[in-house]
């Protein structure tokens, strides 16, 4: 797998979010187990709801052979969520994705950020990048001061 080229995708898909002063900005791309990407999506990309991974996964074709799939996104799937009934790692989870790569730990700015504990409690393998945290970081430097 070539983690680092697809969590640098998802990175940059973050610097397309329409800016927001009470969300983050965060890319996620979905590949396959061959290295085929399924899916892509980011922050705020058809709602000033949507989160990054809600996005990806609304643009699946087919939900069929999730399990070998990876899930990257810049920031780490949420595991508390304040605008909508279910968290990104609870639909990762539902979905059936057996693997999360991700660059950022969610910082406590707006929820507290468990959602690797909640991913790794059902199951998710989980790699973290911080080589790639401050790329990450970049699009959202106007809530981080």
């Amino acid at each position: 797998m070539d983690d680092a080229r697809w969590l640098g995708l998802a990175c940059d898909l973050a610097l397309e979010c329409p800016p927001s002063r009470t969300a983050f900005s965060v890319g996620a791309v979905i590949v396959d187990a061959d290295g085929r990407e399924l899916a892509r999506g980011f922050s705020r990309r058809d709602d000033p709801l949507d989160h990054a991974e809600e996005a990806a996964l609304a643009g699946l074709a087919d939900r069929d052979g999730l399990a070998g799939a990876t899930l990257y996104s810049s920031l780490e799937p949420c595991g508390e969520r304040a605008s909508r009934p279910r968290t990104c790692s609870e639909l990762i989870v539902a979905a059936g994705i057996g693997r999360v790569v991700f660059a950022w730990r969610e910082p406590s700015l707006f929820v507290e950020g468990r959602g690797a504990e909640l991913l790794r409690s059902h199951g998710v393998e989980l790699v973290e990048l911080p080589g790639l945290a401050e790329r990450a970081r970049r699009p959202n430097a106007h809530l981080l001061g």
